[in-house]
């Protein structure tokens, strides 16, 4: 602990209230000749004359005794050693993700559904595919009706084979419109690559059930380039 500290401490909060060695020393039952010790750094009080000062004067002891410096010290050093880490970690994947998405192209999905519109994006590389699609909306008659549950899946089809690669649905009442808006497919790392898809291998197709319990299909063609 440090002796010149807590007499600088004492010094402050006496002079602040006002107080002379005399009249802080006979507050707690000591000489002022003990106070002016404190002060100048050659004693420091007892314990109990030290806590009842912090309690009087709204002191931590422990800040006081300076206890938690060692603590303080340790926390700072694992702090500054977990931010090194961090920013290493940082670092290493960005240079993979840099590293990989050289490897990477793109190609834009799109429909030529007069119904409907979509934003999409296929990333491939010669390991690994990547399916983004967003921003679906439907672009036909004006359709208030309200589902009760409305289901809307993307396939990928080969000759007879249809695979199914992702679902979104809801199961409360809903227009078509307000459901289309919150639809996304982000398929990462799907285990085909694209020089194996067909042309217009993949669509989009939904389920609408009304609340009469009739069923109405969509069904969304995807177009892609030749990668």
């Amino acid at each position: 602990m440090n002796q010149d500290y807590i007499g600088n401490v004492i010094k402050k909060i006496r002079k602040e209230n006002g107080l002379t060695q005399e009249k802080f020393a006979l507050k707690y039952n000591v000489t002022y000749q003990a106070v002016s010790k404190w002060e100048r750094g050659k004693s420091i009080p007892d314990i109990n004359i030290l806590k009842a000062i912090c309690d009087d004067y709204n002191l931590d002891i422990n800040e006081l005794l300076q206890l938690n410096s060692k603590k303080n010290k340790k926390n700072k050093t694992i702090f500054i050693f977990i931010t090194i880490i961090i920013i290493l970690i940082i670092f290493c994947a960005f240079l993979i993700i840099k590293k990989d998405s050289n490897d990477f192209n793109f190609k834009t999905l799109f429909t030529n559904c007069d119904d409907f519109k979509l934003f999409g994006t296929i990333a491939y590389s010669e390991s690994k595919t990547s399916i983004y699609i967003s921003n679906i909306t439907y672009c036909g008659d004006k359709n208030n009706t309200k589902y009760k549950s409305i289901k809307c899946t993307l396939y990928e089809t080969n000759g007879d084979v249809q695979t199914k690669i992702d679902s979104y649905d809801y199961k409360e009442e809903i227009t078509l419109e307000d459901f289309l808006k919150n639809v996304k497919f982000n398929i990462e790392h799907y285990s085909k690559t694209c020089k194996m898809y067909l042309e217009n291998a993949l669509h989009i197709e939904i389920e609408a059930i009304d609340i009469n319990g009739k069923t109405t299909f969509y069904k969304i063609p995807l177009m892609l380039d030749n990668c």
